[in-house]
C-alpha cells in the first residue's frame, strides 16, 4: 500500500487503540483521503494476531461499495495472517452470505440493514458474541435516524465489553453528544481526536462554481469536460490496450492491431476524452439521463446508483479505476470514502442538500496530498446551498468563467443528445427499477416501525 510514513489521524489514533484490555474507545476526525481506514485496520489486525478466533471485529458502513473497499485494504494488510472477511451487504446474495457469517470471518464489512437482516433470519449458525472491535465508518452518515434503529438492534447483540470506534470526515452535532458523553461504568473516556485545522477540505483541491440557468447546464457540462481546467488536463488516460488470451502459449498479450485503414471523418474528429472525473446528482434518475447523455455524445462514461443490481454498481466502479471510462456519474452512493487515486475532477451537477456531504463529493479528489479540482453547477436554485457550504467549509469557493459564445456553439448538438438521452431512458426499464425501489422502501419502512 506504499505507507512510508504514518498520516495524522494514524499516528493520534493507532496507540490509544493498541492500548489496554478492550476499554477504549476512540473517535477520529481528519479530511478525505488521510488514511482513516489504516487507522483502525493495523489496531485489529494486531489484536487479532495474538489470539485469531471468529467474529473479531465488525465494521459498519453507509454505502455498499465503501464495504468492499475497506474489505479489499484489510484483505492487504492482513494477507500475513491468512485473515477471512466477510462483506454483508444488500444486492447480494443471502445464502451465499449467511454461508460465509457461518465459517466465522475474523473480520466482517457491513451495511447495518443487512446484517441486521441475517440476525433476525439466523438459527445459531452464528452470532456477535465474540466480537472485540466495532467500527462506525463514516460515523456521522451512520449517526442518523436513517440507520437508528438497525444499530439499536447492533449494539444489544454485541458484547458490551469491546472498542468501538467511530471515523469521520465531519463533525457534527451527534458526534460532538458523544465525544462530550461522561463514560459508562467500566469504561474511559473515549480518545478524540478532532482536526485543528477547521477546514473540511485539502490545500491541493481547487474549488470553484459555475453560475448557470439549469436549462443549459448541459452544455456548459459538455463544454466542461472537453475543455478541462489546465491543472488537470495532463491526467488525461488513455483506455487500456484490449487484449487476447492464447490458448497454446497459455498466456494473455496485447491484441494484434488491425490494419492501417484510411480513418474517417469520425475518427479523424475524434473526441478528446476528459481527465478522470465524477459527476455527482442527486437521483438516480438523473446519473442514468446524464450517463445516456454523455455516451451519445461520445463521451465515454458509465453509472453508479442505487437502481443498478450490486454486480453492475461493482463493474461500473471497475471499469472506472481501470479507465476504461474517464467520467463516473454518481449519487452520493459514491461519495462516501471511496478511493479512487488519480481522480482530477469533481464536478456537482446537482447541488448538495446538506453542506457536509459537499465535503465528502469533493473528497473523491485531492486525495493523499494530491491537486485535484472541484466544480459546482450553481443554478437560480442554488445560490443560498452554496453560502452555506461556504460557511461549512470556511474557505471561499472562486467563480469559473466559461466563455459563454463557444459553450452554446454546440447548443443545438447538445439539444439533440438530450432528446435522445430521454427517449432510451424512457424506452428502458428503468422505470420498473424506480416502482420495485418504492415497493421495496416502503416495506422497509413497514418492518422497522413494527419492531
Amino acid at each position: 500500500m506504499s505507507i512510508r510514513a504514518p498520516t495524522e489521524i494514524q499516528t493520534a489514533c493507532i496507540p490509544p487503540l493498541l492500548q489496554g484490555e478492550y476499554i477504549a474507545d476512540c473517535i477520529g476526525n481528519a479530511k478525505t483521503g488521510s488514511g482513516k481506514t489504516v487507522a483502525f485496520a493495523l489496531p485489529i489486525l494486531q489484536k487479532l494476531s495474538v489470539d485469531p478466533y471468529g467474529i473479531f471485529a465488525l465494521i459498519l458502513t453507509p454505502t455498499r461499495e465503501l464495504a468492499f473497499q475497506i474489505s479489499e485494504q484489510f484483505a492487504v494488510l492482513g494477507s500475513s495472517l491468512d485473515l477471512r472477511t466477510a462483506v454483508i451487504v444488500g444486492g447480494m446474495d443471502m445464502i451465499a452470505q449467511a454461508i460465509e457469517l457461518g465459517n466465522r470471518p475474523h473480520v466482517v464489512v457491513a451495511t447495518p440493514g443487512r446484517i441486521v437482516d441475517h440476525l433476525r433470519s439466523s438459527s445459531g449458525e452464528w452470532d456477535l458474541s465474540r466480537v472485540k472491535f466495532l467500527v462506525l465508518d463514516e460515523a456521522d452518515r451512520l449517526l442518523t435516524s436513517t440507520f437508528a434503529p438497525e444499530l439499536a438492534y447492533l449494539f444489544e447483540a454485541i458484547p458490551k465489553e469491546r472498542q468501538t470506534c467511530l471515523f469521520t470526515a465531519t463533525w457534527t452535532p451527534s458526534i460532538e453528544a458523544l465525544a462530550d458523553a461522561p463514560p459508562k461504568p467500566g469504561k474511559q473516556k473515549p480518545f478524540v481526536h478532532r482536526m485543528v485545522d477547521k477546514v473540511e477540505t485539502v490545500e491541493t483541491l481547487k474549488q470553484h462554481y459555475i453560475l448557470v440557468p439549469s436549462h443549459v447546464r448541459e452544455s456548459y457540462l459538455y463544454w466542461l469536460l472537453c475543455n478541462p481546467p489546465e491543472s488537470v488536463v495532463h491526467l488525461r488516460r488513455p483506455p487500456p490496450e484490449p487484449v487476447k488470451y492464447h490458448k497454446k502459449a497459455g498466456k494473455f498479450s496485447k491484441a494484434a492491431k488491425k490494419p492501417h485503414k484510411k480513418a474517417s471523418a469520425d475518427e479523424e474528429d475524434e473526441l478528446p476524452q476528459p481527465p478522470p472525473t465524477i459527476i455527482f446528482c442527486a437521483r438516480p434518475w438523473t446519473a442514468a439521463y446524464l450517463t445516456n447523455l454523455l455516451k451519445t455524445l461520445n463521451i465515454r462514461s458509465t453509472a453508479l446508483h442505487s437502481r443498478l443490481t450490486q454486480r453492475e454498481r461493482l463493474s461500473s466502479l471497475g471499469l472506472f479505476r481501470s479507465s476504461v471510462v474517464p467520467v463516473l456519474v454518481s449519487t452520493d452512493v459514491g461519495a462516501r470514502g471511496l478511493d479512487i487515486a488519480d481522480v482530477a475532477m469533481v464536478v456537482n451537477w446537482d447541488m448538495p442538500g446538506e453542506p457536509e456531504e459537499y465535503t465528502h463529493r469533493v473528497g473523491r479528489t485531492a486525495r493523499a496530498g494530491r491537486g485535484g479540482v472541484a466544480v459546482s453547477f450553481v443554478t437560480e436554485r442554488d445560490e443560498e446551498r452554496i453560502l452555506k457550504i461556504e460557511e461549512r467549509i470556511k474557505t471561499k469557493i472562486s467563480e469559473m468563467q466559461l466563455p459563454e459564445e463557444k459553450v452554446l456553439e454546440k447548443f443545438n448538438v447538445v439539444s439533440t443528445a438530450k432528446r435522445l438521452a430521454n427517449m432510451e431512458l424512457n424506452d428502458s426499464d428503468f422505470g420498473k427499477r424506480e416502482e420495485i425501489h418504492r415497493i421495496k422502501s416502503s416495506k422497509r419502512k413497514a418492518d422497522v416501525a413494527e419492531s
